[in-house]
């Protein structure tokens, strides 16, 4: 937990199912579950189990090579490998950095595509499909999540279709790895991501399991309080980000976050 608070809290998060026949019943509880918490799961997202543990394991085989052999691929144009403790989210920590390595992968329409940076295929054949398999369907769990987030706003459910907002999408896929280590809280050094809020619409997370990620409900309030987000097998967690708050002008919260030392895996 947050060093502020010493008991274990755990969060109990909505589940939206973005296949629920009863489409008015599902966007007023999404948008309750917007205004109050501004975290929230979802089911029947459309992406595939078994895609998902693919992208876990090549993920891993990513993040095991030689950091010279990941360094080739520093990140350049938001695109490629970020090493351990290169970003900090919370800059007023006093440390080197976030516990961290991260990859970007972003949209794959017209030339944005050729931005991407890719592992040789000799090293990882199978990885770029994979990637590139996952965005797709993660970027279409989310455009379902759109078309509930418009009636959530008491706007038609093509709302964001209709004005362009998906004509050409910017996703960033980011795969996060955060190296095991020390689970004393006290220190700052083992937050794999500090505390920060989402920049972007939304964030799509997807995690292996462990737990780690970590929300304040009351983001200025001191000292913070920080409860733990369980795990639920299937679910999606979603993150209103900083646009959707502003947009929305402040209709829809935005919380902060923080992520312990673990594995994790997420698209925003």
């Amino acid at each position: 937990m947050g060093e502020e608070d010493e008991d274990s809290l755990i969060v109990n998060l909505p589940i939206i199912d973005l296949l629920a026949p009863d489409r008015v019943s599902t966007a007023a509880t999404l948008r309750q579950a917007c205004i109050e918490v501004g975290f929230f799961y979802i089911v029947n997202h459309g992406v595939d189990k078994d895609l998902l543990g693919r992208l876990f394991e090549e993920s891993k085989k990513f993040f095991d090579l030689p950091v010279e052999e990941k360094m080739k691929l520093d990140r350049k144009e938001i695109r490629g490998y970020t090493p351990l403790y290169s970003e900090k989210l919370d800059t007023s920590l006093n440390t080197k950095g976030d516990s961290k390595e991260s990859f970007y992968i972003g949209p794959l329409h017209d030339e944005l595509c050729n931005l991407n940076q890719w592992p040789s295929e000799e090293l990882l054949p199978n990885w770029r499909a994979t990637m590139e398999a996952y965005h797709k369907q993660i970027l279409n769990a989310g455009k379902s999540l759109l078309s509930l987030l418009a009636p959530a706003l008491n706007l038609n459910e093509n709302f964001f279709e209709n004005v362009g907002a998906l004509d050409q999408p910017m996703p960033v896929l980011r795969l996060l790895h955060y190296p095991e280590g020390d689970n004393n809280c006290n220190n700052d050094e083992v937050l794999g991501a500090s505390a920060h809020s989402d920049y972007g619409m939304i964030t799509l997370l997807v995690t292996d399991g462990v737990p780690g990620l970590q929300v304040c409900r009351e983001k200025d309030r001191q000292p913070r309080i920080w409860e733990d987000v369980p795990h639920v097998e299937g679910a999606i967690i979603v993150n209103i980000g900083d646009i959707t708050e502003r947009w929305t002008n402040c209709l829809f919260r935005q919380l902060c976050s923080l992520i312990l030392h673990t594995i994790f895996l997420w698209s925003a």
